[in-house]
């Protein structure tokens, strides 16, 4: 029992000579051997000492010893707790605290220690311990790194609950400022209104005091014979006074205006026009419809947005018209500018060529539709009468006649010859966004936000015929080359197709939701191109009803319009661009 119980004493003591240390300071060589990294060891059968031919070195012990004889697991003990706490002491003097790496080799002595003394359940807690220690470690690392995160979110936090209190703080400042320019807006609409008023009343009076002078010339062209008996001499030493000088040119303007209006006539309607020649065109027997277009050129034409795009009916160049106030005559297919109009104080919403090619007319925001020569690029004739921006405007087919549709709420008939207003047609309860002449016909087409298309006489100024199905804003209305059918798109993308023979829809196709900006068909009737908010131009067929995209516009797309012979195709956009497709 001795012999076994010296056994273990033994043991402990050539481990603790092995080490230089004893349990506890073990126990933190292991914490530090866990914090760098876990060792894996290979199991080895030890044999006894007698039986092994190999001879072990003694390990010196710097540290301390144990002298023979006297060897008591208590004083060991309290040894090894006078080293660790000195070893503490010294470690809290230092300016950087380390501890002292347990070597490889000390750890593998120390397993093949335990497996040789049997100690497996000591073996299994050491291993244990370093790996908890691992994970413990690792743990304190991820907590550490999410709470300097978490406070960097919250430091985020405070800078952006900041940020939003000074923007407030800065609104509150302009909220009296947007107040007082509020009610100078009102005082100012007031104020318009009030002058407008002025100015019709000043207009009357004028109207009055003309009527008055033209009497008064008339009567005295009657009394001259009798006035003039003994007086011519004293009348012409007499000095013209200013009142006398104002009222003798004001009969003389007013004879220049009765000249006037004596040799120009308005114009007539014609009555028997000459048939369409798209009807003998549009064939089925036709080549077949064309789908397949691809992006051909870009012509960078305007800084801002491009509204409408024409095609000369006849030459090889097309009209692009801009918010910038712009118009310009581009040669195809190179693109090189030909010409450039200007002379609207607002954007351009639309543009129409005369039926020869050799005039144009274009619409604005400015409220006034503008007559132009090509050749010259100079402006022929500007009407004025509408009270807020012009949306479109469209030739009638004799060229003597121009439409436009407003904001308004109302279209206008304008005549070239007598140049004035014809007819003001009023019935849409809000903008009227597009109108078009029927071809080689006096009927005219509007489409408004009220959600309805209109169909007009423009000889007699009166509605015709209403059509109802949309449900949001009629954005665009044309006529097929055919003129047997309607085409219409919405602020939705939905498009309607109408029997215009029975007044009665045929389809609706939804494309939305983006907006339906222009829709316009090819020379054949057969092809439909939209051109939509989302910058796709869809290509609709109409004999099949499938519906083909052409992506490339990098914004809005706002016009889309075929060439005569079908072959290539314009589309203009927000990013002040014009596209050919081929």
């Amino acid at each position: 029992m001795a012999a076994q119980r010296g056994m273990p004493d033994s043991g402990l003591r050539v481990l603790e000579e092995a080490l230089g240390m004893g349990l506890t300071a073990a126990g933190e060589t292991a914490d530090a051997v866990a914090a760098e990294g876990a060792y894996y060891l290979e199991q080895v059968t030890i044999t006894e000492a007698s039986e092994d031919d190999y001879e072990y070195e003694e390990i010196p012990d710097d540290n301390f010893s144990i002298p023979e004889g006297e060897e008591d697991l208590a004083k060991a003990i309290q040894i090894v707790q006078d080293q660790a706490t000195d070893t503490h002491i010294l470690e809290q003097k230092t300016v950087l605290p380390s501890k002292q790496a347990v070597p490889e080799v000390i750890e593998d002595f120390l397993c093949n220690f335990l497996i040789k003394m049997g100690m497996t359940r000591t073996l299994d807690c050491f291993q244990s311990e370093c790996k908890a220690r691992e994970d413990l470690l690792k743990t304190q690392k991820e907590r550490d790194f999410h709470r300097m995160h978490h406070k960097q979110i919250v430091q985020e936090r405070n800078k952006l609950i900041n940020d939003l209190k000074g923007l407030k703080l800065h609104y509150a400042s302009y909220e009296p400022a947007l107040r007082v320019l509020h009610e100078r807006h009102h005082t100012l609409l007031k104020e318009k209104m009030l002058t407008s008023l002025e100015r019709d009343r000043a207009l009357g009076q004028i109207s009055g005091f003309q009527a008055t002078l033209q009497l008064m010339e008339t009567t005295r062209s009657y009394k001259i014979p009798k006035i003039q008996v003994g007086q011519s001499d004293d009348r012409k030493n007499v000095p013209e006074g200013p009142t006398q000088k104002g009222l003798r040119e004001a009969r003389e303007q007013n004879k220049c205006k009765k000249k006037v209006k004596e040799n120009t006539k308005d114009s007539k309607f014609p009555i028997v026009m000459q048939p369409s020649p798209n009807l003998y065109l549009s064939k089925e027997n036709l080549c077949p419809s064309k789908f397949d277009y691809k992006l051909n050129n870009i012509f960078r034409l305007h800084e801002l947005p491009v509204s409408c795009v024409a095609v000369h009916p006849c030459k090889e160049m097309l009209i692009s018209c801009g918010e910038d106030r712009l118009w310009k005559v581009v040669g195809i297919p190179n693109g090189n500018v030909l010409l450039t109009g200007s002379g609207h104080t607002d954007w351009l919403s639309d543009c129409c060529f005369h039926p020869s090619g050799n005039k144009l007319a274009t619409s604005s925001g400015d409220t006034t539709v503008k007559l132009w020569d090509l050749s010259k690029a100079t402006c022929l004739l500007t009407f004025e009468g509408h009270s807020h921006a012009v949306w479109s405007c469209t030739w009638h087919s004799c060229g003597d006649f121009v439409a436009s549709s407003s904001l308004d709420s109302t279209s206008k008939i304008w005549d070239i010859h007598s140049e004035r207003c014809r007819w003001t047609l009023y019935g849409h309860t809000d903008s009227v966004n597009s109108i078009e002449f029927f071809p080689f016909s006096n009927t005219v087409l509007t489409g408004s936000a009220d959600k309805s298309l209109s169909m007009w006489d423009a000889r007699t100024g009166k509605c015709e015929q209403s059509l109802y199905g949309h449900m949001h804003s009629i954005n665009d209305a044309t006529f097929s080359p055919r003129g047997h059918m309607i085409a219409s798109c919405d602020a939705c993308g939905v498009i309607k197709l109408w029997d215009f023979r029975k007044l009665l829809p045929i389809v609706s196709i939804d494309i939305g939701p983006s907006p339906g900006n222009e829709v316009n068909f090819d020379s054949t009737g057969r092809v439909l191109a939209q051109a939509s908010g989302n910058g796709i131009i869809h290509l609709l067929d109409l004999k099949s009803g499938q519906i083909h995209k052409l992506l490339g516009h990098e914004g809005e797309a706002h016009t889309v319009v075929f060439s005569p012979d079908g072959e290539s195709l314009f589309s203009g956009g927000s990013d002040g661009t014009v596209r050919t497709w081929s």
